[in-house]
Parts: C-alpha cells; sequence; structure tokens
C-alpha cells in the first residue's frame, strides 16, 4: 500500500511540474496547438461512440439542467484515483438532472492500455454511470482544448437554440483536498449562484495526441485543421 501511495504521488508531482497556468490559453502538446475556451464560449457539438455501443452527442441531453464532460483516460495514475470519486458524484448529482459525460482522449496507437476493448472492461470494472465514449480522431479533446486527464469542463443550461456555455473549467478539486472545486461549482449551480472560482488549473497527465504527421498519415489529412 505505502508502494502505491508513493508512485502515485511521484506520479501526481510530475504532471503538476509539466502544468500550465490557467491563464495561457493556448499550449503545443506534441506537435498540437491546443487552445483553451473561454468561460461563457458556447461547447461545440460532438458525436462519438461509447462503451455502450451508442453514439451520444450533446443535442441527447438537451434536457439536463447542466454537463459535466470528463476528459480523462485508462492508464493515467491521477485520472485512476479520481475515478471511484467521479462515479460518486456522478450517482449523486446525475439525478438531480445534471449529466455527466467521460471522453478517452488519447487513442489506441499512443497507449495501447486506451484501446476501445480496454475502456469497455473499464467501465464494467468501474460500474460507470454515465457514458464513456472514445474520442479516436482526439478532434473533439482538441475542440475543448483538453490538456491534462483528467480535465473537467461543465456547460451551463442549453439556451433557445440548444447552445451551452462554458461555466466551469478545470480540476476536479485541490489533489483530493478542499476545495472541492467540481462538487462546489454543482452545487452552485442547484442553489442558483454563481460558481467561485470559474476557472482553475487541470492537474494529470498531458493527452497523448498525434503529432501533424501522425495525424495525416492515419487520416489522410489533418483533422485539426480549419
Amino acid at each position: 500500500m505505502r508502494t502505491r501511495i508513493l508512485l502515485l504521488t511521484v506520479a501526481i508531482l510530475a504532471a503538476v511540474a509539466f502544468s500550465v497556468t490557467a491563464g495561457e490559453r493556448t499550449v503545443t502538446i506534441t506537435g498540437a496547438e491546443v487552445t483553451l475556451p473561454e468561460i461563457g464560449d458556447v461547447a461545440e457539438n460532438f458525436s462519438l461512440f461509447g462503451v455502450d455501443l451508442r453514439y451520444h452527442s450533446l443535442n441527447m441531453y438537451r434536457d439536463s439542467r447542466a454537463i459535466v464532460l470528463i476528459f480523462t483516460c485508462n492508464h493515467c495514475p491521477v485520472s485512476i484515483a479520481y475515478e471511484d470519486y467521479l462515479v460518486k458524484l456522478a450517482n449523486e448529482y446525475q439525478p438531480k438532472n445534471i449529466q455527466f459525460i467521460a471522453f478517452n482522449t488519447n487513442p489506441v496507437d499512443k497507449v495501447a492500455r486506451d484501446g476501445f476493448p480496454q475502456m469497455i472492461e473499464r467501465a464494467e470494472e468501474k460500474k460507470f454511470p454515465f457514458p464513456y465514449l472514445y474520442d479516436e480522431t482526439q478532434t473533439v479533446s482538441h475542440a475543448y482544448g483538453a490538456r491534462r486527464t483528467p480535465h473537467i469542463y461543465v456547460l451551463g443550461p442549453a439556451d433557445g437554440e440548444g447552445r451551452r456555455r462554458f461555466i466551469y473549467i478545470g480540476a476536479v478539486d485541490a489533489r483530493h483536498e478542499e476545495p472541492f472545486y467540481l462538487k462546489n461549482a454543482l452545487e452552485a449551480i442547484l442553489a442558483g449562484e454563481e460558481i467561485s472560482p470559474r476557472e482553475t488549473e487541470a492537474r494529470g497527465c498531458t493527452v497523448k495526441y498525434r503529432t501533424r504527421d501522425e495525424r495525416v498519415a492515419r487520416f489522410g489529412y489533418d483533422v485539426f485543421a480549419k
């Protein structure tokens, strides 16, 4: 147990050492330029395949009061350390009409343990109460500016045109201690209060983005190009 805790601590410290502050909107990760959205920006819709063998999109959850997006993966020790807590939060807040959705940001050609069959196994093992989607092209992760696993995005209620805006971006909490940023944000939503802080620094493993050459080789063109 002590060895496991030590390894986890080292992994977390290593991840934090390479982190960037929330104020840096654009960074380069393995050759991919990644831009973090601003609070209040409109979230892009998506359609991705999940471990339940169905496609999921934002539009499927148009009646949800808010949506929590978790950009994560199978292999990262920081993500693994948060899985039970995020499952607990989902079981607490989804009955209150706050939908959780998780994304695997890392394709199998970058990390073997992040393949789709392994996603199914993890979701079954941990009894994920939310969709777990495979972002195989990484275009959703890139569009949302995901940098770390886990990276949390909370979307507010849909407007008259079905658009949702970012109301919280960042970490789950302060390394498993107070302040519990995500939980506090969800409580503020339910109470009709202002979320504070609205943005924090995500801590965890870097998203394993393909380089431009790898994207072109796999898809025939750069899927990140506008």
